[in-house]
């Protein structure tokens, strides 16, 4: 077995981060604490524990706060406490994965599937009205591109890449990946989007929702006319067998 002197950067790092990840979450299971409390609750020295924590605060995890006091006040001052910042809190799965899916559930047994068809359109077309501004501002040939952009601000991480005859829209992350499995109509609001948005007909061939790596949606070149259903179903053919890279 190696010493931890002799482990590759990449398993100290790991080990690093798991460690920090173990601080956050006694500060989200337990509330605000003290280097002391932390230590114990971890089997951590208190100089581990400050290092942690200094990197989690650099971080915008967690932040010092001057320790709340019930009662008379003792001699001295009050003991600092660190504190999960809102940032840290959305770090960590809260269940609103579970919580939107009831949500669509409820709405489809009370009001049938219909009513989750209008709420994904209606969801979709609020969260256009910021992307439609910068489609806008782009020229023709940087629309794709502009609309990747907007969607990596939102947190889907995607990209614009070249394919035959048109473009092909890659989204590496997607917020709601697990809602989506259950409840398809979200993809299939975003994909009506992109088609209003970008002014043309464009094909989904790929989603994470279904165990594809990347959400992949192929936009045809501006007067590329009757080629691009063989386009699509060519690709749709090259990315079934694989996930996009």
């Amino acid at each position: 077995m190696k010493n931890v002197g002799e482990a590759p950067q990449e398993e100290l790092a790991t080990g690093e981060r798991s460690t920090r990840n173990r601080v956050a979450r006694s500060i989200l299971d337990h509330g605000p604490s003290t280097v002391a409390d932390l230590a114990k609750r971890l089997g951590l020295t208190q100089a581990a524990v400050r290092r942690h924590l200094d990197a989690l605060a650099h971080e915008n995890v967690v932040e010092p706060r001057e320790q709340r006091v019930y009662g008379a006040r003792t001699r001295g001052r009050p003991a600092k406490v660190f504190a999960l910042t809102d940032c840290g809190r959305d770090a960590f799965d809260q269940s609103y994965d579970k919580l939107a899916a009831d949500a669509l559930r409820w709405i489809t047994e009370q009001h049938g599937e219909d009513a989750v068809v209008e709420f994904a359109r209606a969801r979709i077309t609020a969260q256009a009205e910021s992307y439609k501004a910068a489609i806008d501002a782009a020229p023709p040939e940087q629309r794709t591109e502009a609309l990747a952009k907007a969607l990596t601000a939102d947190g889907y991480a995607a990209t614009a890449r070249s394919a035959p005859v048109g473009e092909q829209l890659c989204q590496h992350h997607c917020p709601v990946a697990h809602v989506a499995e259950q409840f398809p109509q979200l993809c299939e609001a975003e994909t009506e989007m992109f088609s209003t948005l970008l002014g043309t007909h464009v094909q989904r061939l790929a989603t994470i929702a279904h165990g594809d790596g990347v959400c992949t949606t192929f936009i045809p070149r501006s007067g590329s006319g009757g080629s691009t259903t063989q386009t699509t179903t060519s690709a749709s053919a090259s990315t079934a067998g694989r996930n996009p890279a």
